[in-house]
């Protein structure tokens, strides 16, 4: 029998062996990240001024840069074995019909009832608010799956949930909303008439349909203005990618199990968390110069911020009203069109990985939605998987790259993340098969609009 037809076509890890740790890359990256700046002040964010908006151990998270593992509570760790460890699979099947010689694998990250990876960092978020003796949470959700894992984990400790969805898919994903809903979450379509930042956003873009930014905006003005709210956030924080880093450290523990190493690590990018959460075992390595992997963030061409963004200072919020934080950014004021991945709708990128990105340890692609979908529905024929939008992005990459070693010869192995599945993103696929659905890349000028809002001050210029 051969080498690889001793690997199973799933590999599962014991449950002994699912992280008791979260990793933070930061503790090994030399150039660490740039601070959160107070916006008044243009001074590094402080724990006082950040705990009025967040829960203060998640505070504590986010500022510390040099804290390599912080030990996962007990009562989170309870919550992961519903679901984890979620098993790596071996895509024979693609494998075979792309007829290449690579080898690819993928992290499986929706066999949960909120359909993706942001469980992971939900439950954790929602842990330390109810230990902080708090009344309730606000949020913002793209394609559902965040507000839909968050309220799933709000429900199980008893915290009340208040969800602002982006507009377009507030009305494109109706059975996201009503999972959502029937776990006990307030959803409000974003921009709305119930804060007054959106209503100011309203006024300034009529008839928009929304973005990550409009949103955000409304879910911090909600928390900062009720008492016994915090704001928590499923995407972009270093907090959340140390919380996701679960997704790459049992991924690096199935495959060593194996004695397998991969050549290329894909993600899908937005805001970051699957993409960090996958990749930050792995680029620990790479940092400490113990192993070298190649890594590729894929975006959608319709919201380039890493491919045809500025990295600078820039609000992470379209209302203005949230700390600056240093990333490739589109600017806030970017209304990006409404594709049906409305998890990768934002405006900006993680700072972690925008440094990464900067310092040359990442590679970027951006790709077309009628692309993704064609790879979607190629996955989705022969392994058994109707995958989300958003994964869809790391699976045209990851064809992309399995063709090429078709073309070479080269026997490379291929790890990509499969964020989340994709059944309640039917009207989407609908608007593909019926071929109704339509590419669109903002010009310079739609992307100039957006950078013009860029915060400037000395040191910040695009």
């Amino acid at each position: 029998m051969s080498e690889e037809k001793k690997i199973p076509y799933k590999i599962y890890l014991e449950e002994n062996e699912m992280p008791a740790s979260w990793y933070n890359v930061r503790a090994d990256m030399k150039n660490k990240p740039a601070p959160l700046l107070n916006p008044g002040t243009l001074k590094p964010l402080t724990f006082e001024e950040m705990r009025g908006i967040f829960c203060d151990e998640l505070c504590r998270q986010e500022l510390d840069d040099t804290t390599a593992y912080f030990e996962i509570p007990e009562e989170i760790r309870k919550f992961y074995k519903m679901y984890r460890p979620s098993p790596l699979v071996r895509a024979y099947c693609l494998e075979e019909k792309l007829q290449t010689p690579a080898k690819i694998y993928y992290k499986f990250e929706g066999n949960n009832t909120s359909g993706s990876h942001k469980l992971n960092s939900a439950i954790a978020q929602a842990y330390y608010a109810k230990k902080q003796g708090l009344k309730g949470v606000t949020t913002e959700t793209g394609a559902g799956q965040w507000g839909t894992a968050l309220s799933m984990a709000c429900a199980y400790l008893g915290l009340d949930c208040q969800v602002y969805m982006v507009k377009c898919s507030y009305e494109q994903k109706p059975f996201r909303r009503e999972v959502m809903r029937t776990y006990g979450a307030n959803v409000t379509p974003s921009p709305s008439n119930t804060t007054e930042v959106g209503r100011r956003i309203l006024e300034e873009f009529p008839g928009t349909t929304g973005s990550l930014g409009c949103a955000i905006s409304e879910a911090v003005e909600a928390a900062t203005t009720q008492e016994g709210y915090r704001y928590v956030l499923g995407s972009v924080l270093t907090q959340v990618l140390l919380h996701q880093s679960v997704i790459g450290l049992e991924a690096k523990a199935a495959m060593d199990k194996y004695g397998i190493k991969p050549d290329v690590i894909i993600g899908c990018a937005g805001g970051g968390s699957n993409l960090g959460g996958l990749i930050s075992p792995f680029m620990g390595e790479k940092l400490r110069g113990e192993a070298d992997y190649r890594f590729i963030a894929v975006e959608p061409a319709s919201c380039p911020s890493f491919t045809r963004g500025k990295y600078v200072y820039d609000f992470c919020d379209t209302g203005k009203v949230c700390p600056l934080a240093k990333m490739y950014t589109l600017g806030s004021g970017f209304i990006p069109a409404p594709n049906h991945a409305g998890g990768l709708r934002y405006h900006g990128m993680s700072s972690v990985l925008s440094q990464l990105y900067a310092d040359g340890y990442m590679e970027a692609v951006s790709v077309e939605q009628t692309s993704v979908f064609k790879a979607a529905e190629e996955f989705a024929r022969v392994e058994g998987i109707l995958p989300a939008p958003e994964s869809s992005h790391a699976i045209k990459v990851a064809i992309d790259e399995a063709l090429k070693c078709k073309e070479t010869g080269e026997e490379k192995t291929i790890l990509f993340g499969l964020t989340g599945t994709g059944y309640f993103d039917m009207v989407a696929y609908e608007r593909y098969n019926n071929g109704e659905m339509t590419d669109y890349i903002p010009n310079d000028e739609e992307l100039a609009k957006g950078l013009a809002g860029v915060p400037k001050f000395p040191g910040n210029e695009i």
